[in-house]
């Protein structure tokens, strides 16, 4: 009963948080570029900063997060911010960016990477944290994650072009619904889950960067998954352009990303049974396969039907990278560590290869066009796909040695 109560209560969280953070950013480069009159350089610069201050605190929610274990106050605390999105983007964020960008970027960067980039990696960690607890597929859950984005995005493709305002009040009115949420949930940390936590250190995570199984997964973060990330980023601005009106653009998008957001829903469904009949080294590199067609495909094609289907194709892609992290994760490292690995090993290392690569790439747009920017990433990723392909660990073949290496971290007398 008390699983099936705790499934349905953090479903709710993903739900509801991700209609929110949808509401914010499935037409933010669009808003950047219509709204806020920014170039693709400037937008590039924006997303640069707003990694910037991501990396900077999503090492301290990992580690925050590992020795408070599975109490809510990382819950409430991202809440309450999230809560402030509609009165931050339109009174402070779009009016600084107009009157002194710099600025505006860097107060921007500072409450989205704290709110939503890092946030958000801080939920889903705190979620999958449970899910192991109460015995529940953590990609059952995020499903409802998706099914909130799609929604968003339903909605805001038809009201963005009325007022993007709008948008913003409902990430408002949906975090307004979660902190009664929170409120009301019931988590239980035992006292043994309680020492547990609080026996991880720094000397634990300090120990950690020395093995070379967690950086091989790191350079794999950045050299793939950070540069479909940055490819994902300006995408809704060039499948716009395909069609007459940027306005037509924009509502036919919201609709597509609605539809492609509830197909990835049904994907988080399916994607651990798929992970676990594969291994998650393989739902990996599986994923890195479908990126490097999606970007080398968006540089082949150039209308609106093919471009359609290859974002589309995303669904399946994230589903099983977002899955294989995680198990991947689980397997072959100490799940005491949970959050440090996932807010460190992926989502920090990603947003390094965010912060060099977004203006770079943003000044390719400007310069050479989205198509021939697309074809040199997806060649990219693919040559790191490869590397990972004999660099991150068998489960079956390596499993033990993963195993005595992770011993040297944590030893056995202080797993408590």
């Amino acid at each position: 009963m008390k699983k099936r109560i705790m499934y349905w209560n953090l479903s709710a969280y993903f739900l509801l948080f991700f209609f929110a953070y949808a509401s914010c950013f499935s037409f933010f480069a669009i808003w950047l570029g219509e709204k806020i009159n920014l170039t693709g350089a400037q937008t590039g610069i924006v997303f640069s900063v707003n990694a910037v201050f991501a990396m900077i605190f999503q090492p301290i929610y990992g580690y925050i997060s590992d020795r408070i274990g599975l109490k809510k106050y990382v819950l409430y605390f991202i809440t309450a911010l999230l809560a402030l999105a509609g009165p931050f983007y339109i009174y402070v964020y779009g009016p600084l960016l107009k009157s002194n960008f710099i600025v505006g970027a860097l107060i921007g960067g500072l409450y989205l990477g704290l709110t939503f980039i890092a946030g958000c990696a801080s939920v889903e960690s705190y979620i999958e944290k449970a899910g192991r607890k109460y015995d529940f597929e953590f990609g059952r859950a995020r499903m409802w994650g998706s099914i909130g984005s799609a929604s968003a995005a339903f909605v805001s493709g038809r009201v963005f072009n009325i007022s993007p305002n709008i948008n913003f009040w409902m990430a408002t009115v949906s975090a307004a619904v979660l902190i009664i949420l929170v409120l009301f949930m019931r988590v239980d940390v035992s006292t043994v889950e309680a020492k547990q936590a609080e026996s991880v250190g720094f000397k634990n995570v300090k120990e950690l960067f020395k093995l070379k199984d967690f950086w091989f997964f790191m350079i794999y973060m950045v050299g793939a998954v950070c540069v479909y990330m940055v490819y994902d980023q300006q995408f809704p601005v060039y499948y716009a352009s395909l069609f007459p009106s940027k306005e037509l653009g924009n509502q036919v998008f919201g609709d597509l990303n609605s539809l492609q957001v509830f197909m990835e829903a049904g994907m988080m469904f399916l994607a651990p049974v798929i992970v676990n009949k594969i291994g998650p080294k393989r739902g990996l590199i599986l994923a890195g396969i479908i990126m490097t067609g999606r970007m080398v495909g968006s540089g082949i094609v150039s209308d609106p039907y093919s471009i359609s289907v290859i974002k589309l194709i995303h669904s399946f892609e994230y589903a099983t990278l977002l899955v294989s992290i995680f198990k991947y994760l689980a397997d072959n490292f100490d799940t005491r560590l949970s959050s440090v690995l996932y807010l460190v090993g992926f989502q920090f290392a990603t947003q390094i290869g965010t912060t060099v690569l977004s203006p770079i790439v943003g000044k390719m747009y400007d310069r050479v066009g989205f198509r021939e920017t697309y074809l040199f990433m997806g060649i990219l990723v693919l040559v790191f796909t490869i590397f990972a392909a004999f660099t991150l660990i068998n489960e079956k073949k390596d499993e033990a040695l993963a195993k005595k290496e992770n011993s040297k971290i944590l030893p056995e007398q202080q797993l408590g």
